[in-house]
Formats: C-alpha cells, sequence, structure tokens
C-alpha cells in the first residue's frame, strides 16, 4: 500500500489532501462480505463513514444488503444508488419525518427508534403521506447511548408500533455493541452475553405473536466475531471500509489495511527538534485515539517513531526528537489519521488511488450532512 501512496505523493497534489486506496478499500469489503457469506449474515454498512456514492456502489456490488446512515440527508443522496436504507438514528422532529415519509415512496426505508414520541411522529406523517416507513426498536446492549433498557421495554414498544397498524411497520430490533472493544480473543463472551438479552427480547415477541424479522447490530472492532451473537441477522461496520489508527491501536487490523491517508507538506523546521506540516484541525479531524490518547494526532508513516502532538486549524506540528531524521521543507508525509469518519467529513473530495496508480478526484457525496 504505501509504495502505492508514495507514487501518488510525488505528482505535485496540492495539499493537504485525503488519498484512498482503491485496492485496499476493495480487500477489505471482500474481506467482510466474505465472513459474512460464512456465517450467513447480511452486511448493512455504515456510509457515515465514507458518505460516498463511489463506495456506497462497490459495497452493493459485493454483496452488500442495503446501507446505514445516520442522517436524512445521506439517506437522500446515496438513494440514487440503494433501495434499501436504514436511518440508524432516531427520528424525533417533523422534518425529518416529512423527508423519511419522502423517500418512502420509492424506497424500502427503515428507521431505528427507542421511544414512543419517535413512533407517533413517524406514524403521523406517513399515514398522511399514504407511505409505510420500517421500525427497528433500539435495545441497549451496553453502550449506554440510545436505546430501551429492557427485553419488556423493547416489546412494550414493539407491541405499541404493532398496534398503530398504518405509517408504520414493526420490523425487528436494532442494536451497538460499542461498548466492545476488548481484543477479539477476548470478545466472544461479552458478545454471548448481549446475544442473552437479545434472545430474551425475540422470546418475550414471539410469546405475544409479534415476528422478529431483523436483528441488526454489529460495529467495526466486533464485525469479525458477530457470529457469536446467533441472534443478529445483519451487521452495521463502518470505518472497516478504511480503517485508522482507532483500529490499528485496537488490535482489529494492521496498519498495512489502512486505505485513507492524509498527505500533508512540511512547512516549517524553524523550532528545534520539530517539523510543522499543512494539516491541522481542518484536515485531520481533532480526535484523540480511544485506545492510545496520549500517542498523538495520528500516525506518520515515513516516520513511525514521530509523534503528531499538537493541532491548531492549519497548523500540525510532530516531533520528530526520536526518530534518527527528520523531514527538510517542502517534503511530504503521508498521515494516518486517528478517526477516519470526521477527517473524511472534512474533505470536499478526496483522491480516488486507481489500479494503475492514477488518482481521481472522487466528492464526499454527502459531507457535512448533519440532519
Amino acid at each position: 500500500m504505501f509504495d502505492r501512496l508514495m507514487s501518488a505523493k510525488l505528482t505535485q497534489l496540492a495539499t493537504p489532501c485525503l488519498v484512498v486506496d482503491s485496492q485496499l478499500v476493495l480487500r477489505n469489503l471482500e474481506a467482510l462480505q466474505q465472513y459474512a457469506q460464512q456465517h450467513d449474515l447480511h452486511v448493512r454498512p455504515h456510509a457515515k463513514t465514507h458518505k460516498s456514492l463511489r463506495i456506497a456502489r462497490e459495497q452493493l456490488r459485493l454483496g452488500s444488503q442495503g446501507l446505514s446512515v445516520a442522517k436524512v440527508g445521506e439517506a437522500e443522496v446515496l438513494s440514487q444508488s440503494c433501495d434499501d436504507i436504514l436511518v440508524a438514528y432516531p427520528a424525533v422532529d417533523s422534518q425529518r419525518c416529512e423527508r423519511i415519509s419522502n423517500l418512502a415512496k420509492r424506497i424500502n426505508i427503515r428507521v431505528a427508534v427507542d421511544s414512543r414520541e419517535s413512533v407517533d411522529m413517524l406514524a403521523g406523517v406517513t399515514k398522511a403521506h399514504g407511505t409505510t416507513v420500517g421500525i427497528l426498536i433500539d435495545q441497549d446492549v451496553g453502550f449506554h447511548r440510545t436505546g430501551m433498557s429492557s427485553p419488556e421495554a423493547v416489546v412494550e414498544l414493539a407491541t405499541y408500533v404493532v398496534e398503530q397498524r398504518e405509517g408504520v411497520r414493526f420490523d425487528g430490533i436494532f442494536f451497538y455493541p460499542g461498548h466492545v472493544t476488548v481484543p477479539a480473543g477476548e470478545q466472544p463472551d461479552l458478545l454471548r452475553q448481549i446475544d442473552a438479552q437479545l434472545q430474551e427480547t425475540i422470546e418475550r415477541c414471539r410469546e405475544k405473536d409479534i415476528d422478529v424479522s431483523i436483528v441488526s447490530g454489529g460495529s467495526t472492532p466486533s464485525m469479525f466475531q458477530s457470529h457469536h451473537i446467533t441472534s443478529q441477522s445483519e451487521i452495521r461496520p463502518g470505518t472497516y471500509v478504511f480503517n485508522d489508527m482507532n483500529t490499528v491501536r485496537g488490535g482489529f487490523c494492521s496498519i498495512d489495511q489502512c486505505a485513507a491517508v492524509v498527505i500533508a507538506t512540511v512547512v516549517s523546521t524553524a523550532v528545534a527538534g520539530k517539523a510543522v506540516v499543512d494539516a491541522g484541525t481542518k484536515a485531520l479531524a481533532s480526535d484523540r485515539n480511544w485506545i492510545v490518547p496520549d500517542s498523538g494526532f495520528g500516525h506518520v508513516i515515513e516516520y513511525p517513531e514521530a509523534k503528531i502532538v499538537r493541532l491548531s486549524e492549519e497548523h500540525g506540528e510532530i516531533d520528530f526528537s526520536k526518530c534518527s531524521s527528520r523531514p527538510g521543507i517542502g517534503e511530504r508525509v503521508a498521515i494516518i489519521p486517528n478517526h477516519i469518519c470526521p477527517c473524511l467529513n472534512l474533505h470536499d473530495s478526496f483522491l480516488w488511488l486507481d489500479d494503475t496508480g492514477q488518482v481521481e478526484r472522487t466528492p464526499v457525496d454527502c459531507r457535512g450532512m448533519l440532519q
């Protein structure tokens, strides 16, 4: 990978710029599809990571059942290429529900919810439009961000959805195992505990003659261990398409599976032991590594002992005191961000490095879509 990226660096591209290695993206996508096929799982990748029609089309071409999104704006754009989308985020306001209902006129769309208020708002709008939206009820399995806190609460809300009869359709359960960030070998017991919670919910639904056709969960750290949640029917990883230093330092991928880097240029070496590049928070994002918070703001490929010690809006300050050599003014370096999702959202476009080593500017189609 890095040899290919080095050739891209030498084409006099304006920096900072985000370069995506198409070969590595496709390898990452294929690896997940093969795993899912082996374990009879559907893949519904979370497009909040790439926000790209181009990459969404590759995911669908390789076998993804549909897409997950965070916001309705992403669904509206990606519906150009996908007719089966899950909005993995509660919809509680009339404006958002109106847009979801409009999408339901031409695609199969579902929404993850955890309140009667959301069900009521969606049902009211969809009934008025004569459309139907699928509902997945969010069950909190340990991350404690959103979701119903018990199987009983999920069943109660599922019953409420079923009783609506018009505008909304109960399709199943949504969950997010975001708290499972231990190494893969330590995950099975935690995932089996999640499975027990979900199975109890499913059984309680069956007792009330409520069919649970979808159990949707997953994240990049646990995606290759998803088979330990036997009740799960589909997985929704997002970061896996590119990977980043969070997934590397967590042991969930190797560094040569990172498909996206920010190319930056050294603009100053005036301070002893340090160099400054033209990539700051507006190019790299400001996230610290959630596995090793003191590791800096990304990884410099050419100088692995270097540490990005401080970011301001347009400056990245790199400490080279532990390196045997240091870059000069004008030298370019490739940086793997800590967290690729917000990093990509900062860029209007990325450079798609193809099989021949050529780069093509590709828009970030859903950039900035927060609604």
